[in-house]
């Protein structure tokens, strides 16, 4: 695994007001060394981190030597998101005072820090996504692509709902982390790819391989990820965009370079394709710099960590290109 990196960030305002004197930002870099080659960064989603290539690397079927975001052109950064927890990540106590806007600020000053003012891209999956669009919206000339993966600009009320219950489970259940798991991964999938794994199978006389199934996934992010990180990151969910109105999207859009390509997923029921449809129809004719790429999975919101080959399909017409550039430079 790539070595954790600290930056150290102090008097840090958050949109809430409060000033955080002390705050660590944890991160990794894969490929190229910083300032040598155009820079990608990378956004992890709810539970992830920021280990997204190399042998145990959650992305390492599109990011790595050779890879789709191909490590011999690009160098490729991963923040922590503070409060994360990994890797000793230090926990926050007060979850509610952030928001992804502070989130993508914050990894501004980090890029800053490092001498990085302009990306060729950022790339997000779920929350990671809410993440990216928050920092173009901050930066909108600053970012070459903006590839939000299923995600959204902007929370809607479905998904400020299950956060809700998220939240309620996480403050109440004596079981907390397993008992949210088990919840949310309903949400990350369909009853299309339950039923098509499971086929009503059993492990015992009683009990289910579905039921097997989610309390494993319970007990094995109970057994990785900290209370207070996922109030934190579940939270993080209902802030994207919140201070947002179609108007600013309308002004962002005359106002970015950016490339937009938004990767929606045809059954996501958390991130839903058709928030995606309805932005890029409202307004890819008038601008251009819109594409909307969808993919088509049983699986829902998950696919986008399972349909790597659709995927790589996708962001191979991104990234390509200038992987040739580079490449024909240093021949």
């Amino acid at each position: 695994m790539n070595d954790c990196y600290q930056i150290d960030l102090f008097n840090f305002k958050l949109s809430s007001g409060k000033i955080l004197p002390f705050l660590p930002l944890l991160y990794q870099s894969f490929g190229q060394r910083i300032g040598t080659a155009p820079v990608v960064l990378i956004n992890h989603a709810l539970t992830g981190n920021s280990n997204v290539a190399g042998e145990a690397g959650w992305w390492k079927q599109l990011v790595g030597f050779n890879q789709t975001i191909n490590l011999n052109a690009f160098s490729v950064i991963a923040f922590n998101i503070p409060g994360n927890g990994y890797n000793g990540s230090p926990l926050v106590d007060n979850y509610q005072d952030f928001t992804t806007q502070d989130i993508a600020r914050i990894f501004w000053e980090g890029l800053f820090t490092l001498g990085i003012n302009e990306l060729f891209a950022v790339v997000g999956g779920s929350l990671g996504g809410g993440i990216a669009w928050e920092m173009t919206f901050l930066q909108p000339k600053a970012i070459q692509f903006l590839i939000p993966i299923a995600s959204n600009w902007r929370a809607n009320d479905w998904l400020i709902a299950n956060v809700l219950v998220q939240e309620n489970i996480l403050n109440n259940s004596s079981s907390p982390i397993k008992d949210a798991r088990a919840h949310a991964m309903l949400l990350y999938r369909t009853p299309e790819s339950l039923n098509q794994k499971f086929e009503n199978a059993k492990v015992s006389e009683d009990e289910y391989k579905v039921e097997n199934w989610l309390n494993y996934h319970g007990e094995t992010l109970k057994n990785r990820f900290q209370l207070k990180s996922y109030l934190l990151m579940n939270h993080l969910l209902k802030t994207i965009g919140e201070n947002l109105s179609m108007q600013d999207m309308e002004s962002f859009l005359e106002t970015t370079t950016a490339q937009i390509c938004q990767v929606c997923i045809g059954s996501d029921y958390l991130f839903t394709a058709n928030d995606n449809r309805e932005l890029h129809n409202k307004f890819s004719k008038q601008y251009e710099k819109m594409q909307l790429f969808e993919m088509q999975s049983i699986h829902g919101h998950d696919a986008f960590l399972m349909e790597y080959e659709q995927l790589n399909t996708i962001l191979k017409s991104i990234f390509t290109n200038t992987t040739k550039e580079i490449e024909l430079c240093k021949s």
